[in-house]
């Protein structure tokens, strides 16, 4: 949730919420097991809610009450840099940080709905794509390109792999499909911090190349931003809602993942949730 801006600086990818790469101990890994399963129940928990005739607003009462009440946790976006509401709900043409409000969701519309929780001090980090009734035939083909993109970038982590890699191969694979990925927002590294090091771009930086390896211990978050059109996006008056520049419909999936000696763990899934 709440996708960091990507700024290249003098050849790399700055950002100055960051402090330097974090490898977890094993207490602190339980903790982010636990903060990303609760995220995870956040999604599965909200899914019969999405639907026709529901405000984004609904939704967001729904997840905050949730998060609070029922898992005991902090919806960290509330408040965060003065974001106003608990989760970002991204309708059809918006890519990210959409504010929940008075917006009726009606049927063919695509949204996004991204969930951040905070558990004993460690956040968890999720978002997926949900179908209002019957989407058109290019939402369907954008959303599940989006996920199977998402996927690749998981599937590639290990020890050794660089992240410049997983970018150049989830950039490749989404525009082989005529579709376009965005280059202003990037994933990044999570633990006790909302955002760490390294940000995680999901196309191709020669700048950065083979600059950053994984090791055992990284958390981070995948999450592409997939458009049906151009890359290009704009930052809506509010300053948080990020739409794509031709009004063409976008999408994003995400998860947190952490590099394990031999491969990877996902750490937001849902109890008895698979990739």
């Amino acid at each position: 949730m709440l996708a960091i801006p990507a700024r290249l600086q003098a050849g790399r990818i700055a950002n100055p919420e960051t402090m330097g790469i974090t490898l977890k101990t094993p207490e602190q890994i339980e903790k982010m097991r636990v903060a990303g399963r609760l995220a995870g129940e956040v999604l599965a928990m909200i899914r019969p809610h999405v639907k026709a005739g529901v405000s984004t607003d609904e939704l967001d009462r729904i997840c905050h009450r949730y998060i609070t009440e029922v898992q005991g946790g902090i919806p960290a976006p509330l408040n965060y840099k003065g974001f106003p509401r608990s989760i970002c709900t991204s309708v059809n043409n918006v890519v990210c940080h959409g504010i929940p409000g008075p917006k009726v969701l009606k049927d063919g519309d695509i949204i996004n709905i991204d969930v951040t929780v905070i558990k004993d001090g460690f956040h968890g980090d999720t978002s997926r794509m949900f179908y209002v009734g019957e989407p058109s035939v290019l939402a369907r083909r954008l959303v599940e390109t989006t996920y199977k993109a998402m996927k690749l970038g998981i599937q590639m982590v290990r020890p050794g792999e660089f992240l410049g890699e997983i970018g150049r191969s989830i950039q490749r694979f989404v525009e082989a499909e005529r579709f376009s990925v965005v280059r202003e927002y990037c994933g990044h590294g999570i633990g006790e911090r909302f955002h760490e090091d390294p940000q995680v771009l999901h196309y191709y930086d020669p700048a950065r190349g083979k600059a950053e390896e994984l090791r055992p211990g990284m958390t981070f978050t995948i999450e592409p931003m997939v458009n049906a059109g151009a890359r290009q996006v704009k930052l809506l008056p509010d300053g948080w809602t990020v739409v794509t520049k031709d009004r063409t419909l976008s999408a994003q999936w995400e998860h947190t993942v952490l590099v394990t000696e031999d491969g990877f763990e996902v750490l937001t899934l849902a109890d008895g949730e698979t990739l």
